[in-house]
């Protein structure tokens, strides 16, 4: 009986302040109808699959990855960051002239996203003398900061970039670049070669053999690492797009994740699609000691640098 006089009461309550019923019905299905879809599409999603994140930086998962690479011969180099030498670069970098990406330097993503950007150049040693290629690099402003602070020439690449070269626009596939031999003395790739779908990866490295000139360099940061291979997605790009999910890849389903995937390398497949594909490229893997240093925020760990002999 208590029950149906709740509801009779908060009928009466909605009927005499209908802005008021309407505001609050509003907040509840702004949580509520965002599970229904993803719960919905969860199902459908291909097995095997686990809800949430894909727990890449726990400390015992790390020390896993890392002992398999020294296993598997991998060159693993520490990295230390010098936090002084950061804040200068971050200082001449001027990240408040691009608001619109992460809202400049005021986003909760600053740290990681400019810490990115700043071992990426420290590991290339940009200088003048150099023709630098960002790869695959959406709205990043990495470029331009390159260019300003080292005085580099710069071209930013992207798949979603009118196809051909456009002054230092160049559009289309990364593993398929309108460039001739030898054309990158330098190129980077910040949070972005994880999203490589299907054999794009592969394609890419292969690629980079080609494009870059002798001596050159490839910074891939970060190098997404886990102790099984897993891809990141939201389930309801997966369904809709009918994206194939490898058989021997783990799906992990978030609900806020707005790129197509994230591929997570287990060492098996590190091997398998990168370093079997190396074409005259040497392979270091740099393990970042201190992160954490800079700002708790600070997840990145693994740093890949690739070298033409």
């Amino acid at each position: 009986m208590e029950y149906f006089t709740n509801i009779k009461n908060n009928i009466e309550k909605a009927i005499k302040n209908p802005e008021k019923a309407y505001n609050y019905a509003s907040r509840k299905l702004k949580h509520i109808i965002p599970n229904i879809i993803y719960n919905y599409y969860y199902l459908f999603c291909p097995n095997p699959k686990k809800r949430g994140n894909v727990p890449a930086t726990n400390d015992l998962i790390e020390k896993e990855i890392i002992s398999k690479l020294r296993i598997e011969n991998y060159n693993l180099l520490d990295l230390y960051i010098d936090k002084d030498d950061y804040k200068e670069y971050v200082d001449k970098a001027g990240y408040n002239r691009f608001p619109n990406y992460y809202g400049g330097d005021t986003s909760s993503e600053f740290f990681n996203k400019s810490l990115q950007h700043y071992l990426a150049a420290k590991l290339l040693n940009l200088s003048q003398e150099d023709v630098y290629g960002d790869i695959a690099c959406a709205a990043s402003p990495a470029a331009d900061i390159y260019q300003k602070i080292y005085g580099c020439k710069v071209y930013r690449q992207d798949l979603g970039a009118p196809e051909g070269i456009h002054g230092n626009l160049i559009g289309g596939d990364a593993g398929n670049m309108p460039v001739e031999d030898e054309f990158f003395t330098k190129m980077g790739l910040h949070c972005s070669f994880e999203h490589f779908e299907r054999d794009s990866d592969m394609n890419f490295i292969k690629e980079s053999s080609r494009v870059l000139k002798k001596g050159g360099k490839l910074c891939i940061i970060p190098l997404y690492l886990f102790n099984r291979y897993a891809m990141l997605s939201n389930p309801a790009f997966i369904v809709k797009s009918n994206t194939s999910i490898e058989e021997d890849a783990i799906l992990y389903c978030q609900k806020r994740l707005g790129q197509g995937y994230a591929r997570f390398y287990d060492v098996l497949h590190l091997t398998t699609r990168v370093r079997n594909n190396l074409n005259g490229l040497k392979l270091t893997i740099y393990v970042i000691q201190n992160g954490k240093d800079v700002d708790p925020s600070c997840w990145v760990r693994f740093v890949a640098l690739f070298e033409k002999d």
